[in-house]
């Protein structure tokens, strides 16, 4: 699969602050499954002291989290969104990040960029991050 470049991205200081401040993390797209990308992060992201909001269709928990249907389901404060779903979908996501209202990144994981929904994302005050992995980012901004 080939991946666009980015035209909307946030720098490494700027994600740096985004790991530092924020601690209220939806992850659309987290699975049950272990062996998969979404949980591991899930996982590391719960571990490293994040509050996670994992949005799967199935499911009651994951990583023993309750688990929602939909952003709009969340009754909490919402800091970041990651997302780990095809690119076409991370439409669908930005209109539902806007229409909460609270939710100051939407971050897609590596090999997700949707330049138009994170356009449309940024004009409305949310910053973005595409095309990185939120674990990584840790490890590599906060860890070191």
């Amino acid at each position: 699969m080939e991946c666009p470049l980015p035209r909307v991205n946030s720098n490494s200081s700027e994600i740096k602050e985004y790991l530092e401040k924020y601690s209220n993390i939806a992850i659309v797209g987290a699975s049950p499954n272990p062996e998969k990308d979404s949980n591991k992060v899930t996982k590391y992201m719960i571990d490293a002291g994040y509050n996670v909001f994992p949005i799967y269709p199935k499911e009651d928990t994951i990583l023993g989290q309750k688990v929602y249907r939909s952003l709009a389901e969340i009754d909490k404060k919402v800091d970041i969104v990651v997302v780990f779903r095809k690119p076409a979908a991370v439409t669908a996501i930005a209109d539902a990040v806007i229409a909460r209202g609270d939710v100051d990144i939407l971050w897609t994981q590596l090999e997700i960029v949707n330049n138009e929904a994170a356009e449309k994302a940024k004009d409305a005050g949310v910053n973005v991050v595409q095309n990185l992995c939120i674990k990584i980012e840790h490890q590599n901004l906060i860890l070191k």
